[in-house]
C-alpha cells in the first residue's frame, strides 16, 4: 500500500484531472486518435433531459456517471421492444422512459458521483465483447486492467463478470480476477471475489489459466499510448477489446487497486523498483521492455508439464536475425547467470543491436553498463522470445551465447558432456 501511495503521488497535476472525470477522458483520447466509446449524449443539468430522444440512440447504450466508480449506476441497454418505448436491460428487465429519466436523474442529483466531482451523466455506444472471453462471462463486459509505470505495462488482470456480481466486472462484488502474463497475453492465475484462488471456473471444468487474450500487443500498448497522452507516470488503464475495433479504453485510474497482485500472486513494489531509472523512448519500446522483464514463460510451463526435455550443457542453437531468419551458433548453459548473453560481434552480424532494438542499460559488476536488446532463439524446437545482454567478453570464444536460468525453464541439463 505504502509503495503504491508513493508512485501515484509522482503523477503531476494535469494528469489526475482525468482519473476523476470520464468527460475529460474522453475528450483526451478523441484528440489522440485513441479508441474509446462513442458518447452519444452528456447530461449536465436536469433540463437537458428535455433534449434526449431515446428511441434514436443506437443500441445497445450504456448509461453512466461521468465520475462514477467500481460500476455504480451503470445501466446497459441491450435491446429494444418492437414498436413500444420499452427497453431491456443485459438481465433482462423492462425499462421505460419514465424509468431511464429517472435514472439519469438520479445520477444528476449525485447519486452515484464519487470524488466530489460534478453530477453529470452519459449515455455511450456499448462495447460488444470478444468472444474469446464473452463466453467465459456472465451477462456483462469482461475488462483488462494494466497497470502502467514510467511508459512499461508491468502488469495486467482481466476481471470477468459473474452471477455474483450481478454481470459486473468488479471483484468486491464478486467477479473473478485472472492474472495476465505480460510477454505472451496468456492467463496464469485465477480469483473468486478477492479472497477464494482458484484454479477453474465455478460450475465447470474449464481451466482459467492458459486463456490467450485476443489482440494482446494492442492491448499494452493502447494502455501506454493513454498513460503518455494524459501525462500519467503510474496508473491503471481499464479496457474493452471488442471484437473488430480491438482494444479500446473505458477509462483511467491514477490509485488503481491493488487486487491485481492477488490475481497474478506477484508484489508490484519490486516490478516498480525494476523500472525505475529505465529510459523509455516510445510507447511502442515501453512494451517492449516490459515483455522483457516481466515475462513469467507461462506457455514454457505448460510445455514442461507435458515433458521435461534434455539438453546438453553446450546446446546447438538458433539465432534469429533481424529478417527472422535461423543461424546456428554453439551456446554454452551457464545457471549462475539469470538473464542470458550474446557477443556484441554476432548482435551486430544479425543486425540485433540497432539502436531501435535497445531496450535499456545494464549495470554489470566488471563490464560496467550493458546494453539488453530483443533476441528470439530456437533450443531443441522450442522458440523462445527473450532479452539478452551484449557482451564483448564472448567475441572470440567458442560460444557466442551464454544461456541463463531466465531461458532454460522446461529444460534438464544433462550431466554428461563429450567435451
Amino acid at each position: 500500500m505504502n509503495a503504491r501511495n508513493f508512485y501515484t503521488k509522482l503523477n503531476p497535476s494535469s494528469a489526475r484531472q482525468y482519473g476523476f472525470s470520464k468527460l475529460k477522458t474522453k475528450a483526451l483520447l478523441d484528440s489522440n486518435d485513441i479508441a474509446t466509446a462513442k458518447v452519444y449524449h452528456v447530461f449536465s443539468t436536469q433540463s437537458d433531459l428535455e433534449q434526449v430522444i431515446w428511441e434514436q440512440i443506437p443500441l445497445p447504450f450504456v448509461i453512466k456517471p461521468a465520475s462514477g466508480s467500481a460500476g455504480k449506476g451503470v445501466i446497459i441497454l441491450k435491446e429494444k421492444k418492437p414498436d413500444e418505448s420499452v427497453w431491456l436491460d443485459q438481465d433482462g428487465n423492462e425499462l421505460t422512459k419514465l424509468d431511464l429519466d429517472l435514472h439519469t436523474a438520479n445520477i444528476l442529483d449525485g447519486e452515484f458521483t464519487t470524488w466530489g466531482s460534478s453530477n453529470e451523466a452519459i449515455i455511450e455506444e456499448m462495447i460488444v465483447s470478444h468472444p474469446t472471453l464473452a463466453k467465459y462471462a456472465y451477462h456483462g463486459t469482461p475488462d483488462i486492467r494494466i497497470i502502467v509505470f514510467n511508459s512499461v505495462p508491468i502488469m495486467a488482470m482481466t476481471r470477468i463478470p459473474t452471477q455474483e456480481s450481478r454481470g459486473r466486472a468488479n471483484l468486491d462484488l464478486g467477479a473473478i480476477g485472472l492474472g495476465i502474463d505480460i510477454a505472451t497475453g496468456i492467463t496464469t492465475h485465477g480469483l473468486r471475489g478477492k479472497t477464494e484462488h482458484i484454479t477453474h471456473f465455478p460450475d465447470s471444468k474449464k481451466k482459467v489459466n492458459g486463456i490467450k487474450i485476443p489482440f494482446w500487443n494492442d492491448v499494452l500498448a493502447i494502455a501506454v499510448q493513454a498513460a503518455a497522452a494524459a501525462g500519467f507516470v503510474y496508473m491503471g488503464a481499464d479496457i474493452f477489446i471488442h471484437p473488430d475495433k480491438g482494444p479500446m479504453i473505458v477509462e483511467l485510474n491514477g490509485f488503481p487497486g491493488l487486487s491485481i497482485q492477488l490475481c497474478n500472486r506477484a508484489g508490484l513494489k519490486r516490478r516498480l523498483e525494476r523500472i525505475e531509472g529505465i529510459e523509455v523512448r516510445n510507447p511502442e519500446h515501453g512494451v517492449k521492455i516490459g515483455q522483457a522483464l516481466f515475462a513469467e514463460r507461462f506457455a514454457d510451463k505448460i510445455k514442461s508439464e507435458e515433458g521435461l526435455r534434455i539438453i546438453s550443457t553446450r546446446p546447438q542453437i538458433a539465432v534469429f536475425d533481424e529478417e527472422k531468419q535461423p543461424h546456428a551458433v554453439l551456446s554454452f548453459v551457464d545457471t549462475k547467470r539469470f538473464r542470458s548473453a550474446i557477443s556484441e560481434q554476432l548482435a551486430n552480424e544479425l543486425h540485433l543491436l540497432d539502436f531501435d532494438d535497445l531496450l535499456w542499460q545494464q549495470q554489470e559488476v566488471v563490464e560496467g553498463k550493458l546494453p539488453v536488446v530483443e533476441v528470439t532463439i530456437r533450443l531443441e524446437e522450442r522458440k523462445i522470445h527473450t532479452a539478452m545482454l551484449v557482451t564483448k567478453r564472448l567475441n572470440k570464444g567458442r560460444h557466442r551465447v551464454e544461456l541463463g536460468r531466465r531461458d532454460l525453464e522446461g529444460f534438464l541439463i544433462s550431466a554428461d558432456d563429450d567435451e
